[in-house]
């Protein structure tokens, strides 16, 4: 069976997002950009949600042929664009890059994919993650916490009916006071 992980860059309040969807708070030293570089080269399967899907299909296809993309973007873009992704939309007409499109239910079809052979999954988008979530089927969550605080805006987490035990797998420190921490869910 497969790994599902939700990994993110969050703020130190638990938001992925500011208000109005700004992501500038999240500053990334080389070492952390590193670190989600070989992130996205260990993914089998990525499954984003429509909003994170516009905005990376956005930038990471062409961000190695920008004026001065440094070595480590455009490895990450080649990466990037090679990685097999799904993007789970009902109102999203076609994909690109090595991606199909999820219209139908998204707990069934991550179910169907969890017990698939491949490698590791990883869920991107707080709706989509939300949903994984709430149906018990996110392994591991990752958190990048950056230290500051933006007051609101999109959450890590969800509300939950039910509580989620987890295991701390693994704590790391980048520059910039950034901390990872990886939990487990214990089943």
């Amino acid at each position: 069976m497969r790994k599902l992980t939700f990994a993110m860059n969050l703020s130190l309040d638990g938001y992925i997002a500011a208000p109005g969807d700004d992501l500038n708070w999240s500053v990334l030293s080389d070492e952390l950009f590193q670190w989600w570089s070989d992130r996205v080269a260990a993914t089998g399967l990525a499954l984003y949600g429509r909003r994170l899907w516009e905005t990376m299909s956005s930038h990471w296809p062409t961000a190695d042929k920008e004026p001065g993309a440094t070595p480590a973007t455009i490895e990450y873009a080649g990466r990037w664009r090679d990685m097999p992704k799904a993007v789970f939309s009902s109102t999203t007409a076609t994909v690109d890059w090595n991606t199909r499109l999820v219209t139908g239910d998204a707990v069934t079809e991550i179910t169907r994919l969890k017990a698939d052979d491949g490698g590791p999954m990883g869920i991107c988008g707080a709706t989509l993650a939300a949903t994984a979530m709430r149906a018990g089927l996110i392994d591991e969550y990752v958190l990048v916490t950056h230290p500051v605080l933006v007051g609101g805006g999109t959450p890590f987490f969800t509300a939950l009916d039910d509580w989620v035990s987890l295991s701390l797998g693994e704590t790391r420190t980048f520059p910039g006071g950034v901390v990872l921490t990886r939990y487990e869910t214990r089943r």
